[in-house]
């Protein structure tokens, strides 16, 4: 059957038009893609080269393995949790870093993160989890602790509280009740995380 000029591009086509970092873009964007949907198990080189309109070759070249692809994926595409503005009071401003957190735990590139939490193996996820707390983990608690240095300048938060152990309840909090129970972040669960936890943590009278 002849063939007209106005037949829709094939995948090959489609490919060789793009070259360098548009296609390593594609890629990557493939990549946590499939992670959110058939998750760290499910991922093959192969099915992201498909989501990718591209041949296997191409991610192969670029990517050895796959834990290599995720980590640059991750890298690229973790959502960034940026400066909470100055609310006058330590609760609203935790309350909305954790709005934040959460928006970021349930963006595309969260569910691509959590994958990798819930499934990978010991020796693949400490590579792979320093990624996610390179990316998302420490810039969350150096927000955490700017947010308890305010209150101890407004006289709110008592001295003591901008520490490590302080500033990693919230994402530990989050991080366990994803991983471990499988549970979502509800409005009210955040409200009842910083009354219940953090306010008696950081507003006692401890000076």
């Amino acid at each position: 059957m002849a063939t007209s000029h106005w037949t829709a591009p094939t995948a090959q086509t489609v490919t060789s038009r793009r070259r360098g970092a548009v296609l390593e873009r594609a890629i990557l964007d493939a990549a946590l893609e499939q992670l959110g949907t058939v998750g760290w198990n499910g991922l093959t080189m192969e099915g992201v080269a498909a989501a990718a309109q591209t041949g296997k070759a191409a991610v192969y070249r670029r990517w050895p393995s796959k834990e290599d692809l995720v980590a640059d994926a991750l890298k690229a595409g973790l959502p960034r949790v940026e400066d909470v503005p100055d609310r006058g009071s330590v609760r609203e401003d935790l309350l909305a870093l954790c709005r934040q957190m959460r928006e970021a735990m349930y963006s595309r590139s969260g569910f691509a993160m959590l994958s990798v939490i819930h499934e990978c193996d010991a020796e693949i996820a400490q590579r792979l989890h320093s990624v996610i707390i390179e990316g998302v983990v420490q810039p969350g608690v150096k927000l955490i602790q700017a947010i308890l240095q305010r209150g101890i300048e407004r006289g709110e938060v008592w001295s003591g509280a901008v520490n490590a152990y302080v500033a990693d309840v919230i994402p530990a909090l989050m991080m366990y009740r994803s991983k471990v129970c499988g549970s979502e972040w509800s409005e009210r669960d955040l409200e009842e995380m910083i009354d219940q936890v953090m306010v008696p943590l950081v507003c006692s009278d401890r000076d």
